[in-house]
């Protein structure tokens, strides 16, 4: 596998009725792992069934039609070859599989299985996707909660091709992200608003500074690091942001390409958000700058971060959907500073993140080498990006 997919396996892992089963407990191999989370979600059909996720898809196939037969009840009598399964895509975050059921006299059904990988309950609250999952779905966002069982999730299959990061620039659909992600960041989700991220990143720098290596060469770049100044980088970012009292709203935080889809056969077209599994309240900057981040694409050219006339364009379509070359330069300047400033955040949150994969993740893929990336990204724009928010703050004109 060359660098290229590989990163491409990284960005996209960063990217369907029946009797209820009993309440699935805690178990070591799971990641369903507690009431509160089969509590989020209580009439979805659920499975106490765990597919090893290595398994080659021959030998996972009936695993797979086993758990389709446990969940819905109505396919408990078809034989297996009524079933057919495909990979859709994989990574460490999930491997997606799409399974076809073929019945006699009746439509054809498809669903999307969602495997997840493994350790992923270090850096991924199941509780909270889970608690998200209804109200986005009911809102219209990503594909239908149909079951659970012990390691993943079935949901609706959605048809639609899967966006490359350089359609994200592509004016016409930057608007119609735009658009999408106001009417997101207007779901309402029970419980706490508290915005996550710092609670996020400080989670993941408390496991990132205590990694042990067996690979010696590994050890010796990961002792390059010094944590003391990760601490005082967040602390001071955390300090600056916390002075533009940026908007808490519902966020995807992973708003790559690939959990973007358009179904273009549409009329009108047909945009989709889909994988929650990031998704918290945070700030309004935070996932519209993480989303600029991802204009990087799968070999991580930052250069490819937006321009100036490109983010007041996202911006126009993102504070005023139906009157965009209405809103007041205030309001640009406000967003422009907001995101200038969470675009730092992002990188700091993934080059944590990447730390934790290093140790954690079984993927072929250099996730110390990544770390770096993000981090020396950080440190790339940090001087131009506080003194923007500094200026911004102390009443000058920034444009």
């Amino acid at each position: 596998m060359g660098a290229e997919a590989k990163i491409r396996d990284l960005v996209t892992a960063m990217e369907a009725g029946g009797e209820q089963q009993p309440t699935i407990q805690e178990t070591e191999g799971g990641k369903l792992t507690s009431s509160a989370a089969v509590a989020a979600a209580p009439s979805i059909p659920r499975s106490p069934i765990s597919i090893n996720i290595s398994l080659p898809l021959p030998q996972m196939k009936p695993h797979v039609v086993e758990l389709c037969k446990d969940l819905f009840k109505k396919w408990s009598s078809l034989d297996s070859s009524c079933f057919s399964l495909e990979t859709v895509s994989g990574g460490i975050t999930n491997q997606l599989l799409k399974v076809s059921v073929t019945k006699a006299n009746d439509h054809d059904a498809v669903l999307t299985v969602r495997l997840y990988g493994p350790n992923t309950d270090l850096v991924i609250d199941r509780e909270r996707e889970l608690q998200a999952l209804p109200h986005l779905s009911a809102a219209g966002f990503g594909a239908e909660l149909l079951g659970l069982f012990q390691n993943g999730m079935v949901q609706s299959f959605i048809n639609a091709r899967t966006l490359s990061p350089s359609d994200m620039s592509n004016p016409m659909i930057a608007a119609e992200i735009a658009r999408e992600l106001r009417r997101f960041h207007q779901v309402e989700i029970p419980g706490s608003r508290e915005p996550q991220l710092w609670h996020d990143v400080h989670k993941f720098l408390e496991k990132a500074q205590t990694l042990e290596f067996d690979d010696s060469e590994k050890q010796a770049r990961y002792d390059e690091i010094s944590f003391k100044e990760i601490h005082d980088e967040v602390d001071d970012l955390k300090d600056l942001a916390h002075l533009l009292n940026a908007p808490v709203v519902f966020s995807h935080n992973d708003l790559l390409s690939g959990n973007l889809m358009l179904n273009d056969k549409e009329v009108p077209e047909k945009l989709y958000f889909i994988d929650f599994e990031y998704g918290s309240y945070s700030y309004r900057g935070y996932d519209i700058a993480n989303h600029f981040n991802e204009y990087a694409g799968y070999e991580c050219d930052y250069t490819l971060y937006p321009g100036k006339d490109a983010q007041y364009h996202f911006f126009r379509n993102y504070l005023q959907p139906d009157a965009p070359h209405e809103v007041p330069d205030t309001d640009l300047n406000d967003l422009y500073v907001e995101t200038s400033t969470f675009r730092l955040a992002s990188h700091v949150y993934w080059a944590l993140w990447a730390l934790i994969q290093a140790k954690m993740s079984p993927i072929d893929f250099d996730y110390l080498g990544y770390f770096f990336l993000r981090y020396n990204e950080y440190k790339k724009h940090k001087d131009d990006c506080f003194s923007l928010a500094r200026k911004y703050l102390s009443g000058s004109s920034i444009s």
